[in-house]
């Protein structure tokens, strides 16, 4: 995945799969940057929460409105020239496809199935289910060459992966600031 130069202010998705750790480095990033931050869930419709919390996949029927959401606030922000950084599971292309424009970079946080499920067993007070993990991998299509992203595995500390995001994020950026806040 080549970094082709960028002509205005980035935004990065923070993507991967429930418990792979997006809201928590990406407030990182977005707090080490002075960038602004989406958290993508925010935007689910309740019908959405409240299936996921019963248990129950969502299809993409249910998830149109939120990526809509999502994509709004991206192409905001571009037009705008404004940085930023919002987490979205983003797991298929076409999804991938709907929010991706000049300027917008995937970050795929990548974890093995057992990496995620023993954190989604120790997380608490969040809606989605660790039942669900299995339909997340199912649903996730892999990242293609042609794709703006950059892969980042969850194996260190969630400071040094946002860390390693805002060093990365520099190459795909070239002119943009993306030295951290002081």
């Amino acid at each position: 995945m080549d970094s082709p130069g960028r002509s205005g202010a980035p935004v990065l998705v923070i993507m991967g799969v429930s418990g792979s750790g997006k809201s928590t480095v990406a407030a990182l990033v977005a707090d080490t940057l002075g960038w602004d931050l989406l958290e993508g869930d925010d935007l689910h419709p309740r019908a959405n929460v409240e299936k996921m919390a019963a248990g129950r996949p969502l299809g993409d029927a249910d998830r149109a409105p939120w990526l809509a959401a999502i994509g709004e606030w991206i192409r905001h922000h571009t037009a705008r020239n404004r940085p930023g950084v919002v987490t979205c599971s983003a797991l298929r292309r076409s999804y991938r496809d709907d929010l991706a424009g000049e300027n917008v970079v995937f970050v795929y946080l990548a974890g093995t199935r057992e990496q995620i499920r023993e954190r989604l067993r120790a997380r608490r007070g969040h809606y989605m289910p660790a039942g669900l993990l299995d339909s997340q991998f199912a649903a996730f299509e892999p990242l293609e060459p042609d794709e703006a992203a950059i892969v980042v595995g969850i194996d260190a500390e969630p400071a040094e992966i946002a860390a390693e995001i805002v060093r990365r994020a520099a190459e795909w950026t070239p002119g943009t600031d993306v030295s951290p806040r002081p």
